[in-house]
């Protein structure tokens, strides 16, 4: 191997921060697969890309496309091989300004090193960071013209990678080279990669060095906090309106990053693995410590999740459910010194087309849980979603909220469109997450 295994599960290169300062998540991609296992939106065909799952990537580059919640001139990427079953090396890695598609504005484009060394061989399970990379287009990270940009991210896998680590439902464009290509990243054009995609890949977090007095909010959930049925590079699920709330409130004082899966549940699959993986990716409880207690900062979850556990193909009981709310969340707080844990209600689906969900029982199980989540008494605050979305005349969502704005279809009435996605970021209550 050309590089030192990464043999720990959980494996970090710690780079010091500076007085006053310190590493927070600006980032985040909650990983599952292997690929294709999982619900993108508006994927384009990747026969071409990646001809079959089981040699995944061969010898070609990415370059994701990402959007830092924050943005500082020290940053850091955490790259995953969670749902690999070999080692998968990394190299040729780069992070500059996204210029158009996919060109990197000139100037920009910083090599990424771990250890000193250009590359990184990742064990199955394991997950690295890399070496502080110093990004000097950044003078000021308060800079108003850095806002809502995108980070991209390039990175070649050498010879297969295997079976691929990834986020699904990215509904944010990125690009890959033909296999065989080898290695682009460095060049800051976009001849290299013709083909593109709408999920990311083995890359999973970002941090940024920031203020020590810096929040970082995670959106921990399901396809509603992954954003289905907003719009495609429209940044618009509702983390997203809520970070622009809190901005524009708070200044740069508060970070919020989105840890939502399609499909996700509380409680199941009971079984998650490479070889028998699930579309909705490991279960909250399953994947709390890589996608919540592992991040750098989090001094608040805001957590929306429990239809998928009563939909039809799984149909599970509400007190599974609330049993598995009750876990993550003493977890969170036996890790977390001073968090605040916000249980955000479940918005109907009641009459959706979705052939796993729209009953009548799966609706009486979601006011069940909203009440435990209203009155339990286990969380800091309540974010009421299903208040901010339900049409109290048909007990579904409201007409506004139904037609999909990804693909401009009739939409579903499980996944609120944009303008639902927005009422639910306006109905949060932000004094909880001062």
């Amino acid at each position: 191997m050309r590089y030192a295994l990464i043999a720990l599960a959980f494996c970090c290169l710690p780079t010091k921060a500076q007085p006053g300062r310190k590493w927070i998540t600006t980032w985040v991609a909650s990983v599952h697969g292997p690929y294709p296992v999982g619900n993108a939106s508006a994927q384009p065909d990747l026969r071409l890309v990646f001809p079959t799952p089981e040699t995944g990537a061969h010898d070609q580059t990415f370059r994701l496309m990402v959007q830092p919640d924050l943005w500082s001139g020290r940053m850091r990427l955490r790259f995953s091989n969670a749902f690999g079953t070999r080692p998968v090396t990394l190299d040729g890695v780069f992070a500059g300004l996204q210029w158009s598609a996919a060109a990197v504005l000139a100037g920009t484009n910083r090599p990424v090193r771990f250890g000193g060394k250009p590359g990184v061989t990742i064990s199955p399970g394991a997950w690295v960071w890399s070496d502080a990379v110093a990004l000097p287009f950044v003078r000021n990270p308060v800079q108003p013209e850095l806002a809502g940009r995108r980070l991209a991210v390039s990175f070649h896998v050498a010879g297969d990678s295997g079976p691929m680590t990834w986020h699904a439902k990215a509904l944010t464009t990125s690009y890959v080279t033909a296999p065989g290509a080898g290695s682009k990243g460095q060049a800051g054009d976009e001849s290299a990669f013709p083909f593109s995609t709408t999920s990311w890949y083995f890359l999973d977090a970002v941090d940024v060095m920031a203020p020590a007095a810096t929040r970082v909010v995670v959106a921990l959930g399901d396809s509603i906090t992954d954003g289905t049925a907003s719009t495609l590079n429209g940044d618009d699920r509702w983390p997203n309106a809520l970070a622009r709330r809190l901005h524009a409130t708070y200044g740069n004082r508060i970070v919020v990053v989105n840890a939502g899966i399609g499909g996700n549940q509380v409680a199941g699959p009971a079984e998650y693995s490479a070889q028998k993986p699930f579309a909705g990716g490991p279960s909250a409880t399953q994947r709390l410590e890589r996608d919540v207690l592992s991040l750098s900062g989090v001094s608040a979850v805001i957590w929306l999740e429990g239809i998928n556990d009563f939909s039809r193909n799984a149909d599970a009981e509400v007190d599974a459910v609330e049993a598995g709310m009750k876990e993550v969340v003493g977890r969170i707080r036996a890790r977390l010194n001073g968090v605040k844990v916000i249980g955000a209600t479940v918005v109907s689906a009641l009459g959706s087309t979705n052939a796993a969900h729209g009953s009548p029982a799966e609706d009486r199980k979601r006011q069940q849980l909203n009440e435990f989540i209203r009155n339990s008494g286990l969380f800091d605050g309540v974010a009421d979603f299903d208040r901010a979305t339900l049409d109290p005349t048909t007990g579904g969502l409201r007409r506004e909220f139904v037609p999909d704005s990804t693909t401009g279809g009739a939409g579903d009435k499980l996944h609120p469109n944009r303008a639902g996605y927005l009422a639910m970021a306006m109905s949060i209550d932000l004094s909880l997450l001062r």
